[in-house]
């Protein structure tokens, strides 16, 4: 069996990582890995591969710093001609960015059987471009691997045939569970006992009312707890044209990599975040997550009360700090698999 492995950012990598491990200890199975060069990343380099043992892409189509549909539609034909050449037995797309799309909607059009690892995920909000990206991915899919039995039930109520559908768990836990044990502290200055914040995404950064509620927010509660904030150059950059400024207790770094951000989940007090994977991954290490968005895909952390819901609301950003930061959680186990989805995506595609 030949299968093709489509992604195009460093953390669709990271969860590759974990299923090309599986094929390497099965056999008569051959992967050709297309990096669509979405996202680039100066911390790709040779060392990032070497270190994280994860193999390189056989060929980069080098697209990226274009317009969603431009970059799309440039990833579709030079997907198209990697597929014709190949001929492989399936496609494999992870997630929801503009790489998985274009992956499937090459395989599709060529008739090549699709595989789609985290469908089903929904936050409902349309007016993100990986709620479009997901939508669409699932609807043409032929295997439709779901991390969670909310996943399940979306693409159920989606009237998707159940005979697609697979609840294997994530596949970013067995990256999680297996990089652990190479987790490193960052070189910059961290307090002992800190929360861990991102903030990045557009709807807060390009709205200077919601940035300023939130580093408002972040300020106070620095106060009480020290933050550190890997922050993104884009968020500097914003957060200096609005002539706006974190106090001296939240401790800014430069972006870090995948194994010192586990570092500083695995030490951190709780998280703070508008990122979408690392609320999955704040649940992986145990600690409460505060999230400022209005919606997450990751609904059963906010049904398990290990996630809360506050946007850009200052109030409630300070509310929920102030009620969760001596509150002893509970973490219920396996909702997210057991750690050995990756095998059980292969061992999937072998029946089929």
């Amino acid at each position: 069996m030949k299968i093709v492995s489509i992604i195009g950012a460093r953390p669709q990598f990271i969860k590759a990582s974990a299923f090309s491990r599986a094929v390497s200890e099965t056999n008569d199975v051959e992967e050709f890995i297309i990096h669509t060069g979405q996202h680039f990343d100066s911390n790709m380099s040779d060392v990032f591969f070497e270190q994280m043992g994860i193999p390189k892409p056989d060929i980069n189509l080098e697209i990226h710093s274009l317009q969603h549909g431009a970059m799309t539609g440039r990833m579709l034909e030079k997907i198209e001609a990697v597929l014709l050449r190949e001929k492989p037995d399936w496609v494999l797309v992870y997630g929801d960015t503009n790489s998985t799309l274009a992956g499937a909607l090459a395989a599709v059009k060529q008739h090549i059987k699709l595989a789609h690892v985290e469908a089903g995920l929904r936050s409902f909000n349309t007016a993100m471009p990986e709620e479009i990206n997901r939508i669409l991915t699932d609807r043409i899919s032929d295997c439709l691997f779901c991390p969670t039995d909310t996943a399940i039930e979306n693409l159920t109520q989606e009237n998707i045939p159940n005979n697609k559908l697979i609840r294997t768990g994530d596949v970013m836990y067995d990256s999680a569970f297996y990089f652990k044990q190479f987790a490193k502290k960052p070189k910059d200055s961290i307090p002992e006992n800190f929360i861990l914040a991102t903030l990045h995404r557009a709807e807060n950064t390009d709205n200077k009312m919601r940035l300023e509620s939130i580093v408002s927010a972040m300020n106070q509660i620095a106060n009480r707890m020290p933050i550190v904030l890997p922050l993104h150059p884009r968020t500097a950059k914003i957060m200096a044209d609005y002539n706006l400024k974190f106090s001296k207790n939240i401790h800014t770094i430069l972006p870090v990599g995948y194994l010192q951000m586990l570092w500083l989940l695995d030490t951190c007090h709780l998280v703070m975040t508008d990122s979408g994977g690392l609320q999955k991954e704040a649940y992986f290490f145990n600690k409460f997550c505060i999230t400022l968005r209005e919606e997450t895909e990751w609904i059963e952390l906010v049904e398990n009360k290990i996630n809360i819901l506050c946007g850009a609301n200052e109030r409630k950003i300070i509310s929920a700090f102030s009620d969760n930061i001596n509150h002893k959680h509970i973490f219920p186990a396996h909702l997210y698999g057991e750690g050995n989805t990756a095998n059980q995506i292969l061992n999937e595609l072998l029946k089929r």
